[in-house]
């Protein structure tokens, strides 16, 4: 009983809540993609929303995100143990959301393109599905949870093979799927849709996710860091750091500048070290999102 009083604080209720609304509108988001675009445009995207479109094909009455459940049932049981109990849970209300808003809600609209869907309007579904899926998806993965299915597997599988990249096993995945559906809809179109859908769908995940917060990172080897790092300053007002490092063939020390910046700071601050150090080397690669002093506050007030 003291374990159960202890998880009713206000914060916790206040993780809870905000959990409940970002499934919510991922779900109503997800839903209106395969519902309303996907699943009148005969293709079948990857992943299990891609399997029920293909089992609601043959079997039109049956609701589409109940078949998405019936098949997350077995695979949720099996890749529990992998994934935890807490994640598991969490994965649980979101299905049971997605289920309510796809089956219930989402019929009471019409489906795009009515019941002879043009070939125009099955690449306008697919675009519109990619980013309402996306968008959706990108929402409750940003507190932990899942829409079970593949994502169970995925994990489950990275667990077993740590080696193996999220992206490798995806593409396997969502790509045996989508040329199921392609065999089953009769044409390379549908093929292509789905794919097309997939795709959309993993940049916006990634572009909600990390895009907004995306920056840049210079490194600058240089015999000269001193003047580039005032020069910086001067320009952009970027703060620097050094990192300190020995030539593996000199056996010299020196100082690495790195330097995190905005896409805009880019070129000046490339100016400034050509300018100084025209023999510097300059690395440049891209930092998904940055924290602290000068970039998003780490701590949201």
């Amino acid at each position: 009983m003291k374990g159960v009083k202890n998880w009713f604080t206000k914060e916790n209720l206040r993780i809870t809540a905000v959990d409940t609304i970002y499934d919510i509108i991922g779900s109503v988001l997800y839903a209106i993609g395969y519902y309303t675009f996907a699943s009148n445009a005969n293709f079948a995207p990857g992943g299990v929303g891609g399997l029920a479109i293909i089992i609601n094909h043959y079997l039109p009455w049956a609701p589409l995100f109940l078949c998405q459940n019936i098949i997350n049932i077995p695979i949720a049981i099996i890749c529990y143990k992998l994934l935890g109990r807490k994640f598991f849970l969490k994965s649980v209300k979101t299905m049971l959301f997605m289920w309510i808003f796809g089956d219930f809600i989402a019929p009471l609209f019409p489906k795009y393109g009515g019941e002879l869907i043009a070939e125009s309007d099955r690449l306008i579904a697919a675009i519109f599905a990619g980013i309402l899926t996306g968008a959706g998806l990108a929402l409750i993965y940003m507190r932990g949870s899942s829409t079970g299915g593949s994502d169970f597997i995925i994990m489950s599988i990275r667990k077993k093979r740590p080696h193996m990249s999220v992206g490798s096993i995806t593409i396997i995945i969502d790509g045996v799927i989508i040329l199921i559906g392609g065999i089953v809809f009769g044409n390379i179109n549908a093929v292509l849709y789905g794919f097309l859908m997939t795709i959309l769908s993993s940049l916006v995940i990634d572009k909600l996710m990390y895009g907004s917060g995306s920056q840049k990172m210079l490194l600058i080897i240089s015999d000269k860091t001193d003047e580039i790092k005032n020069g910086i300053y001067e320009v952009t007002e970027r703060g620097v750091t050094f990192l300190k490092s020995v030539g593996a063939y000199t056996g010299k020390e020196r100082n690495i500048i790195m330097c995190v910046c905005s896409k805009t700071e880019v070129f000046p601050t490339r100016e400034i070290v050509k300018k100084v150090d025209p023999d510097a080397m300059v690395m440049l690669s891209t930092v998904d999102e940055a924290y602290g002093l000068g970039f998003n506050p780490l701590i949201e007030k």
